[in-house]
């Protein structure tokens, strides 16, 4: 074959290349594969936040938790007054039928729980988290002002807990007449959750 020849044929067959190479690369492109390349960029996003303290972490829990706990305790009110129904009100204190609530646990993965008097000797909760909620009794009893509190439960794990004030209408609704008005809120963080969206703050910031 002559040399200009040969260089008609090449032009000639780089179409044809380019579209297999196209083929090929749209064939590996599954959704399967697609998702997994997202699931490592998120892997390596997260690998690169580093010199995170605990006091960060905690900051950053305390500063959601108190977010989040007043949303809650707004749409839960709002229900339970549109509300006499005692099997509708106990699906609400359940935190059933109320879509904020379950579009926030869903966003930030976290357990979310309304406890009680009778929680403080449950035993499925921490040996700390139960301690905290003697003390926020206690403290509803003496009729004194009780802040939130965070406990590290295990190196990937922290709890967010909130009391209701004594004068809610959830602390009745929910947990019927007592002595001392008594309602906790209940947030399980994952640490990894966490961090990612000490992450996002941090590219907000920066942007």
């Amino acid at each position: 074959m002559t040399k200009p020849h040969y260089i008609k044929f090449l032009f000639m067959k780089r179409p044809l290349v380019l579209s297999a190479l196209l083929i090929s690369f749209l064939a590996a492109c599954t959704p399967e594969r697609v998702r997994y390349t997202n699931e490592l960029k998120q892997e390596m996003a997260d690998s690169k936040i580093k010199r995170i303290t605990n006091a960060d972490m905690v900051e950053t829990v305390d500063n959601l938790g108190g977010k989040v706990t007043t949303v809650l305790e707004k749409e839960l009110t709002t229900q339970l007054q549109k509300s006499t129904n005692p099997a509708e009100r106990a699906k609400l204190c359940q935190l059933q039928n109320l879509p904020r609530a379950k579009a926030i646990a869903e966003r930030y993965a976290l357990d979310i729980r309304l406890l009680g008097k009778a929680d403080i000797q449950n035993k499925g909760l921490s040996t700390k988290e139960r301690e905290i909620l003697d003390a926020y009794l206690y403290s509803a009893k003496q009729k004194s002002t009780a802040i939130s509190n965070i406990q590290k439960i295990t190196d990937t794990s922290f709890v967010y807990n909130a009391p209701v004030p004594v004068n809610s209408v959830i602390c009745e609704a929910c947990f019927g007449k007592q002595e001392t008005p008594f309602a906790v809120w209940h947030l399980g963080f994952n640490k990894r959750e966490v961090v990612r969206r000490m992450g996002n703050t941090k590219k907000k910031k920066q942007s």
